[in-house]
């Protein structure tokens, strides 16, 4: 009796090696995303395509964002923080329609940003285009879209 649980306990010791083994570690910190560092760009270094039809391009259209942006009080108390989904369609005469909260985080967070992406005005594109647009959240970071204590 004690020989099978000796081997089931030697089979599981064999297959959780390969779980074990480990490389050797990253001594270099990888560098940091837009994210991170705090700009409120929610894209983790991806290019937002509808980005090239806001005058002077996706720098600026963040930069814009990072003006207006309000971060609602609730969501401070609680501190909420993350990245929130605003879906639309770009016309091809520029407007935008059809825009929808595709992800929010709470506290008023969905709503703040849906009332951001409002207020931009895109360039006409030659096709309607469906597009999503990712705002980051982020209390106490020097630079984010949405500071703590605005």
């Amino acid at each position: 009796m004690r020989s099978v649980s000796q081997l089931a306990l030697g089979l599981l010791l064999a297959a959780a090696a390969p779980a074990l083994a480990q490389t050797t570690p990253n001594t270099q910190p990888p560098a940091k995303s837009q994210t991170e560092q705090g700009t409120g760009i929610g894209t983790v270094g991806k290019s937002i395509p509808v980005a090239e039809y806001y005058e002077g391009g996706q720098a600026a259209m963040y930069e814009f964002i990072g003006k207006e942006l309000k971060y609602p009080v609730m969501a401070k108390r609680n501190r909420i923080q993350g990245q929130c989904i605003i879906s639309f369609q770009l016309n091809a005469d520029g407007t935008m329609q059809d825009m929808r909260i595709v992800k929010q985080l709470g506290g008023g967070t969905g709503e703040e940003a849906l009332r951001v992406v409002r207020l931009l005005k895109f360039k006409k594109p030659e096709l309607p285009i469906r597009a999503s647009l990712p705002i980051v959240f982020k209390l106490g970071v020097t630079g984010s879209n949405a500071l703590e204590g605005q």
